[in-house]
């Protein structure tokens, strides 16, 4: 009969037998490992009691980031869009800027690409010209995306991490805000974007200032291109425009008549700046420069002519003073028009914007600043995440009285760099947050290239940081070679070149 300790070899020899019998049982049914990393998909920002963790933050409403925050979403990224102005849309819905300008290169080809294609070709073809038509294209970038208006960052949470070589970087962990119903919340995320145009977010960040207007004459202070507010017309006679202008040719006549630049056709509207310079506003915050008018069909005319000095977008009083001040002024301004423009002779308001076209703020340094060289010369980087070609152009400070231009480029890139937040591992910048000096900001600026940008940044976030566990400012010139291919072929959009 076995003793007990025999018993408890056996038992424990059984016990042995079975352990390693499972091990092969699982050995055996294991599930493969992924082909590659990029089949992974890393966690949202953990966060604590009281905060929310989110992949992408966005700062502010404006098309550039929101683009940025839809090709996110789309890739599986949780994304929130936090706006400071009470309503969303910025300078494209809230400001009304619905004269689109558009970059092309010297061979006068479209550099419109992306998912801004479809509302510029609308818009060339008429059928978007009014704001319903814009409203809907905007709502339909962001039905999906979580957005919160109206609130205020109140704090910043950031951490320094391991930089490599001399290099130290930051990250921003997280942001407090204080929301319309007076609370505070905090968020964290894997990255933020500053999509406003004040600088809602960078201000707090601490980078230097990039020099703006006053680098031009080398001012003491900050300067900065003015402000716009739209005007809006109905019971136009465009018709009455147009062959008016067509009965002073040849061109010498018209532009000796009407000034430089002067043109019109079914559609579009420049110059008059002879007629618009002699106007004299009653308010010395403004002043109508040359026009730029879009014939928006049915007898109705929208302007981007009416300049607003001293405006401070990052001071909601400053903001709302000089829409007060420009809605004061747009019935004198009317009547002028009326005297002095064809087919102007019955035109009334249609209407006034609620927010203004801020074309200009501080910028802070990026890992790249774009300057005039770049842009002239056509530089093409290994990092482009768009293409630009429009005007160097810079309109009116008080000290540069009617603006001033330098040029117009052919086609050239804008890097990744130029978007990335100098010594921020996770922090990007949107529209026309972008690093430029200011000559080459008198082109980068437009919408269509900031927001291609934004577009890329967005799906590179989605396919190259989710699924490929790479920090953007982690891609190499190879990546990139990767990534503009597929840019072409999955997206039709080109900035390889």
């Amino acid at each position: 009969m076995p003793t007990d300790l025999e018993r408890k070899k056996t038992l424990a020899l059984r016990l042995l037998s079975m352990f390693l019998c499972t091990l092969l049982l699982l050995e055996t049914v294991r599930v493969p490992a992924p082909a590659s990393a990029a089949s992974e998909t890393p966690p949202s920002a953990p966060c604590g009691p009281g905060c929310n963790g989110y992949d992408v933050v966005v700062i502010g409403s404006e098309i550039e980031g929101v683009l940025l925050a839809r090709e996110a979403h789309a890739a599986g990224l949780s994304v929130l869009i936090l706006d400071p102005r009470e309503k969303p849309g910025g300078e494209l819905i809230q400001g009304q800027m619905l004269v689109l300008d558009e970059p092309n290169d010297n061979r006068k080809r479209s550099l419109v690409q992306g998912e801004l294609k479809p509302l510029y070709d609308g818009y060339k073809a008429g059928n978007i010209r009014k704001l319903p038509a814009f409203e809907s294209y905007y709502r339909k970038l962001i039905r999906e995306i979580p957005l919160r208006s109206g609130i205020t960052i109140d704090g910043v949470e950031i951490e320094d991490t391991d930089g490599q070589g001399t290099e130290q970087r930051k990250t921003l962990k997280s942001i407090t805000y204080l929301a319309k119903d007076g609370k505070l919340y905090q968020v964290q995320a894997g990255y933020f974007v500053e999509n406003t145009d004040f600088n809602a977010l960078t201000i707090h960040l601490g980078n230097p200032r990039i020099p703006g207007m006053e680098s031009l004459y080398n001012g003491k202070k900050p300067d900065y291109m003015a402000a716009t507010y739209m005007l809006r017309f109905k019971s136009v006679n465009w018709n009455k425009l147009h062959q008016a202008v067509l009965e002073d040719y040849p061109l010498t006549n018209v532009v000796k008549k009407y000034g430089a630049n002067t043109y019109v056709d079914w559609d579009f509207a420049t110059g008059f700046s002879n007629l618009t310079y002699n106007y004299r506003p009653r308010d010395s915050h403004l002043m109508l420069r040359g026009l730029n008018a879009t014939y928006q069909k049915d007898g109705e005319v929208i302007i981007n002519s009416l300049l607003v000095y001293d405006v401070d977008p990052a001071d909601p009083t400053s903001v709302r003073s000089a829409v007060a001040r420009a809605k004061a002024e747009a019935p004198y301004i009317a009547k002028y028009l009326r005297k002095h423009i064809p087919g102007f002779g019955k035109a009334e308001l249609n209407g006034y914007p609620d927010y203004l076209y801020i074309r200009d703020y501080n910028r802070y340094e990026t890992d790249y600043v774009l300057n005039y060289k770049d842009v002239m010369s056509g530089r093409m980087f290994w990092d482009n995440v768009t293409v630009g070609g429009y005007t160097v152009d810079l309109q009116a400070t008080r000290v540069v009285k009617k603006g001033i231009g330098y040029g117009k480029p052919d086609r050239y890139g804008i890097p990744l760099r130029s978007f990335e937040l100098k010594s921020y591992d996770n922090v990007l910048v949107a529209g026309k947050n972008i690093g430029a000096e200011i000559k080459a900001y008198g082109s980068a600026r437009i919408i269509p290239t900031t927001a291609l940008a934004g577009e890329t940044m967005g799906i590179l976030l989605g396919r190259e940081w989710k699924q490929g566990h790479k920090r953007l400012s982690e891609l190499t010139p190879g990546d990139f070679r990767r990534i503009h291919r597929y840019l072409k072929k999955d997206y039709d959009i080109r900035i390889d070149q």
